[in-house]
């Protein structure tokens, strides 16, 4: 679609010259300079990070840099730190756990599982010879120390776990299903206050607490053809656990072990299946719960529900065996609450994590006693308490806590909400929304969430509820998540994931050189950008922000001295070299042009695309954080002209003052302005700083005599006001067209898209002719590709002009009535010419073009991002 409108500004060009950039900058510059610095050792935190999948040699637990074992992570754990050990691979090693951590601030092991059958446990344990004995952890002379979720294997006849002479030791959601060992997890070495929470043991003696031992606490865990054996360790806990044996004994409480409490269990010591138990072939060897005589004084038992199927006794109670309950009730005065029935137990075969369900008319529900000491916060499946609304409230306290390892839940409803933008705060923060309701009363939150953010190498799993993340860059933004009420035995549905689109506001500074080949200065040597080859830029720290912060950078990047022609392409590090042009010049040119480049590892790449050599000059302008400020785009206006009535040139080598402060309001702190060089008199440098500073050794516009030449430049206001030098022996007039600014209330925020081709009138459209227009609807990033991602308020882009026909201005501005007066790209005949530009998305999305010349040219856009509006 053209038109053709009457011209209302154009400054006319005039034939390109040699020229020089800045002169060099000394290469010690960059080793002085405090704004782009080597990035320091990686800042670890709360958490460290195992992955035998994603580490990296000489890591240190980070995020980026996780340890590739176990036991590096236990040899530098400190107190609070929690140690993230992520699904992958069997973990063969042997771990020993020899730093403590403090009765408040714990260290913690935590295997990272969620859904799938391959991540629902870590595995550790290996053996050393044929003949080796080795446990997978060794917790050994410590204090304060946490053990979370691990498959445990020990290897010979080593147990999985050995806790030895330590305290205040959790042992929480382990699997153990070896058969070699004797004992799946021994406590021993006079250990105290050693807790065994919500595991899963299978076969042997599946927990053995030895001699010496103080209160240990045993909860909430399931043993499946196994038992729990305590030996001389008086104090013991054994409330709310799950046993089934197979016609063997299943809690034995031997020696001396005084005071022990042994409630709300369920044992099922019959042969045969759950749902049909059969009599024992040796009765005498089913013992449910045995306590020898040394251990009866101060020992509780109550609120256990016993299948007595078997036909061995119920209790073993000092020198005597109860296979009625009412006369060991009669006898000892235990067991007033207990109970001797058919417990309605189900085996659920999940993987290498079985665990036992009741039915709902089981006698366990809603029985137990909810006052018992150390009964578990959650059951073995980290769910509440529920109230079953059809039983009876028979158990002591709340009165519907049931007994045995798992809880019976009521009918749920999971409410999901999308990823979305956090209003106010943070441009890079965002909101999820997770809730469930549930049909019975509980006494704490239900279920839990296994999430992965689009910016995070690993899960996380979280209680199930509402979560905020913070996006370290800009720009695609996504969240995967299972909901699971079983601990990821199970999962609810399938993983669901939503996207937005964050985006990053704007840190302007003063112009600082960070790269010129001719000087050494960002490169290893002096020599020019050879034909077709590129060089690299690395950016490791700006401000004190690591690389891995920044969205994008904003640099004007100049070409001098090439030997023929040609263009820069300036790109992200480890992307696909992009069909984009960022500075096009001609041999001997100097030329500068404004680019905007999205960050990915810290390092920028510069490629000459000529046959012959160029040198390359860049300053850096500023960058896009988390921190910073927001942007406004306004339709272009003039800010200054010199060439107006009462204006005159700049003088040689002086610099003026241009006061916004009536065209922007306060508070802004930066400007974007098109500031273009005409009728200068010998060739110079125009420079563009912050009011009140030093000029500083960058350029934003290189010149030679007669020449017209514009550049985007964004500058940080002081003041209301921005300083312009001219660095030259002649006079110039200059001219200079407002197009935004940052700050001031402004709130639009920048979302990396890009380098991409977006507009090329070559490839089909044909050139924009004499006083012609085109127009475009701006692209945006939308990831999910259903138009439900922010839309674009302004663009930002490389405008080039190519193969014009006769000298001429193009300009672009937004869609609708009015086409202000001013100008974006001044070219000549014949020769290709560029500018940066950021501009207004108009009605409908889209921006207009306008070609004003005599002649034609062709139009090519190259898209770098584009701004959104703030959250709301």
């Amino acid at each position: 679609m053209r038109t053709s409108v009457l011209a209302r500004f154009a400054l006319v060009p005039l034939t390109v010259g040699g020229g020089l950039a800045v002169p060099a900058a000394p290469a010690l510059a960059a080793a002085t300079d405090a704004t782009v610095a080597p990035v320091p050792a990686a800042a670890v935190g709360a958490e460290l990070h195992v992955s035998n999948t994603r580490c990296v040699t000489g890591g240190d637990g980070s995020l980026a840099a996780p340890f590739c074992t176990i036991s590096a992570a236990a040899a530098v754990v400190e107190p609070g730190q929690t140690v993230l050990v992520h699904p992958g691979v069997e973990y063969r090693e042997s771990v020993v756990i020899s730093r403590s951590g403090t009765e408040g601030a714990p260290i913690t092991f935590r295997a990272v599982n969620g859904p799938g059958e391959a991540a629902t446990v870590v595995k550790v344990g290996k053996r050393r010879g044929p003949g080796g004995n080795e446990s997978a952890f060794t917790v050994r002379g410590v204090h304060d120390v946490v053990l979370d979720g691990f498959r445990a294997a020990g290897e010979g006849t080593a147990e999985a776990v050995l806790v030895d002479g330590s305290s205040r030791i959790t042992l929480d959601r382990l699997v153990v299903t070896e058969y070699e060992a004797p004992a799946r997890v021994r406590i021993t070495g006079e250990s105290a206050e050693v807790t065994v929470s919500r595991g899963s043991f299978v076969g042997g003696s599946g927990l053995v607490v030895d001699p010496g031992v103080r209160a240990a606490l045993i909860t909430a865990n399931t043993f499946t053809v196994s038992g729990v054996t305590v030996r001389d360790a008086p104090g013991t806990k054994i409330v709310g656990n799950t046993l089934t044996t197979n016609c063997t004994s299943a809690v034995d409480v031997t020696g001396t072990s005084p005071g022990v409490s042994i409630r709300n269990n369920i044992v099922e010591t019959a042969g045969g299946p759950l749902d049909d138990a059969q009599p024992c072939r040796w009765p005498a060897l089913a013992t449910a719960i045995a306590v020898s005589a040394g251990s009866v004084p101060q020992t509780v038992a109550d609120h256990n529900l016993i299948e007595p199927a078997s036909g061995g006794p119920l209790y073993r109670w000092g020198a005597t065996e109860y296979t009625s309950l009412p006369e060991f009730v009669a006898a000892t005065g235990n067991g007033t609450h207990d109970i001797a029935a058919n417990p309605r137990l189900s085996t659920v075969p999940m993987y290498d994590r079985p665990y036992y369900e009741i039915a709902p008319n089981s006698p366990a529900v809603d029985s137990a006693d909810a006052t018992a000491e150390g009964v578990s916060r959650t059951d073995l499946l980290d769910n509440p308490h529920s109230d079953a609304p059809a039983v009876p409230n028979t158990g002591t306290g709340s009165g519907y806590h049931d007994r045995g390892a798992v809880e019976v839940q009521g009918p749920t409803t999971v409410t999901e909400v999308p990823v979305r933008r956090k209003p106010g705060g943070n441009p890079l923060d965002v909101s999820v929304g997770l809730s469930v309701t549930t049909a019975w009363p509980t006494d704490g939150p239900l279920g839990k969430v296994s999430r992965s953010w689009s910016d995070e190498p690993f899960r996380r799993i979280v209680p199930l509820g509402p979560e905020e993340h913070r996006f370290r860059r800009a720009g695609r933004a996504c969240e995967t998540h299972q909901v699971t009420f079983t601990d990821f035995r199970w999962t609810y549905g399938a993983p669901k994931t939503s996207c937005t689109v964050v985006g990053a506001a704007y840190t302007a500074l003063t112009p600082q050189r960070v790269l010129d080949t001719r000087a050494a200065l960002g490169v290893p040597g002096t020599v020019p950008i050879p034909a077709n080859t590129e060089v690299v830029l690395a950016l490791p720290q700006i401000n004190g922000m690591p690389a891995a912060d920044i969205s994008a950078v904003v640099l004007n990047v100049t070409a001098t001295a090439p030997t023929t022609a040609g263009f820069l392409r300036v790109y992200p590090d480890g992307t696909t070299l992009p069909d984009a042009s960022t500075v096009n010049f001609v041999p001997g040119e100097t030329v500068p042009n404004l680019v905007t480049v999205p960050m990915s590892n810290g390092n920028l790449r510069i490629r000459n695309t000529a046959s012959g050599t160029v040198h390359v000059v860049a300053d850096l302008q500023g960058y896009y954080a988390a921190s910073g400020s927001g942007f406004r785009s306004v339709a272009p206006s003039r800010v200054l002209d010199t060439r107006s009535t009462g204006g005159s040139a700049f003088a040689p080598n002086t610099g003026r003052t241009v006061d916004l402060s009536g065209r922007i309001p306060s508070g802004v702190t930066a400007v974007v302005l098109n500031v273009t060089v005409t009728e200068p008199t010998t060739s110079g440098v125009l420079t563009v700083h912050p009011y009140g500073s030093a000029v500083p050794m960058a350029s934003n516009l290189n010149f030679v005599a007669g020449q017209t030449i514009p550049n985007l430049v964004m500058v940080p206001v002081v003041d209301g006001k921005v300083s312009i030098q001219n660095v030259s022996s002649g006079r110039t007039h200059v001219v200079a067209d407002l197009s935004g600014w940052f700050g001031g209330g402004a709130t639009d925020v920048f979302v990396p898209f890009g380098p991409t081709r977006i507009y090329d009138t070559r490839d089909g459209e044909g050139a924009l002719g004499p006083n012609g227009w085109g127009s475009l609807t701006v692209p945006y990033l939308d990831p999910r590709d259903d138009k439900s991602a922010p839309q674009p308020t302004a663009l930002v882009a490389n405008l080039t002009v190519t193969a014009p026909t006769r000298a001429g201005v193009l300009t672009i501005h937004p869609n609708g009535p009015d086409r202000p007066t001013a100008s974006n790209v001044n070219y000549v005949a014949g020769e290709t010419a560029s500018n940066h530009a950021i501009v207004g998305v108009g009605e409908y999305g889209i921006v207009v073009l306008f070609n004003n010349t005599s002649g034609s040219t062709h139009v090519i856009i190259d898209q770098a991002g584009h701004f959104i509006a703030a959250a709301s």
